[in-house]
């Protein structure tokens, strides 16, 4: 893997720099620790931002249930980090010491079954990236290989968000209920909710989203992100040539079930909780919202759009408290409207900025103006072959 490899133009390069010099270096510098807590909060939703990249802008399917998979990777961390707050010393007031409050609150005098391997903070690790994988390719293999896809599996993965988080809101017993699983304090006895373990945190989530991000990318400028550009495109000729279609689809969509329930697990170190009303149907299409209006066909677009409207709602939720819907949702109009391939289209080649810089960049610096023309038109070329040729590598491919 090289910079030539992940990066197509320059213009990639320059806008993930900038991305990372302001969420390592920036950031951290200038805010304060309740605010640089919010940003990584921000940050936990990237990690959904980039696997709907992979799966909806590029392969063409749309899922409405993303915030399962977060909410699979957020419990699993939720449940080993309550029970290392569980201990029989620190509940000896309850009628039951050595299990979660709310299991006690319900009368349950034992530990589940299915808890009891999350004592244990390498299967907890393990959990976090297996679980949603799993359950995200069973779904995908059961539904692609019967040819489920557009708006029906979208619909499908909407209801199956509504009957999960239905299901977890209705065994409080279990699961903490709608309140969900609350008062988590400790990570291997590091108390999370300090400063200092905030600002690890924090790093820790930035670096694993630009992973997530590079890995993305390799994804998308190797073999395989031309085959998923195929069978967005062309479904039926991929098929015809040979390629697995359904194992495709069910490999991108359980990397990007991945991916968010990597950023699940890092939430609830932000935050220090986990809950339903983070799973179901309004979550998961805010996260669809996240993707569009940063770009869907963009990996560092889609983390740009999860700053911009994150940040947007918490300063018109502060400002204006009770018009703040509205403000986001004339937002989200007007990005739809004016901006169809999200920001990211911005500084593509043919976009708004690109058009006004070969308007007035020409009078005003004649020279750079002619060397950023000529990139946008090389990169544009590129760019357009490459969609070209997809389909016909596909074909060569099977020969």
């Amino acid at each position: 893997m090289n910079i030539k490899t992940l990066f197509k133009s320059k213009a990639e390069v320059y806008t993930t720099v900038t991305l990372a010099a302001l969420v390592l270096v920036v950031l951290p510098l200038l805010l304060p620790i309740f605010r640089l807590n919010l940003f990584g909060k921000y940050l936990t939703f990237g990690f959904v931002g980039v696997g709907l990249v992979l799966l909806w802008g590029r392969c063409g399917i749309l899922s409405l249930g993303q915030g399962v998979f977060f909410g699979l990777g957020g419990y699993c961390m939720a449940m080993f980090l309550k029970l290392e707050a569980s201990d029989p010393i620190s509940t000896k007031i309850q009628s039951t010491p050595g299990i979660p409050d709310f299991m006690d609150w319900n009368q349950i005098t034992k530990l589940p079954w299915f808890w009891e391997p999350f004592k244990s903070f390498p299967f907890a690790m393990a959990a976090i990236l297996v679980i949603p994988t799993l359950v995200a390719f069973g779904i995908g293999w059961a539904m692609f290989r019967r040819r489920v896809g557009g708006v029906y599996f979208a619909i499908i993965t909407q209801a199956i968000a509504l009957i999960i988080s239905l299901g977890i809101d209705g065994n409080q017993g279990y699961t903490g209920g709608r309140n969900g699983i609350t008062d988590l304090r400790t990570l291997l006895g590091m108390d999370i909710r300090s400063n200092v373990s905030q600002y690890i945190i924090y790093y820790i989530s930035a670096l694993l989203l630009f992973a997530c991000i590079l890995f993305g990318k390799y994804i998308i400028n190797s073999r395989m992100g031309r085959v998923l550009v195929a069978i967005r495109d062309r479904e039926d000729r991929v098929r015809f040539s040979g390629y697995d279609v359904a194992m495709c689809r069910s490999f991108v969509f359980a990397l990007a079930a991945l991916f968010s329930g990597i950023g699940g697990a890092m939430f609830v170190l932000q935050v220090g909780f986990m809950s339903p009303s983070l799973i179901g149907i309004v979550p998961s299409i805010e996260m669809v919202i996240f993707a569009a209006v940063g770009g869907r066909l963009s990996v560092i677009g889609a983390v740009y759009g999860v700053l911009i409207v994150n940040l947007g709602k918490t300063t018109f939720s502060e400002a204006f408290p009770e018009l703040w819907l509205f403000l986001m949702g004339g937002t989200f109009i007007a990005v739809v409207m004016f901006f169809p391939d999200g920001l990211a289209g911005l500084t593509e080649p043919g976009g708004p900025l690109s058009k006004l810089w070969q308007k007035w960049g020409a009078r005003l610096l004649p020279g750079l103006a002619r060397r950023i023309a000529e990139n946008h038109s090389s990169t544009a070329t590129t760019t357009v072959l490459a969609e070209k040729t997809a389909l016909n590598e596909v074909t060569n491919a099977t020969k």
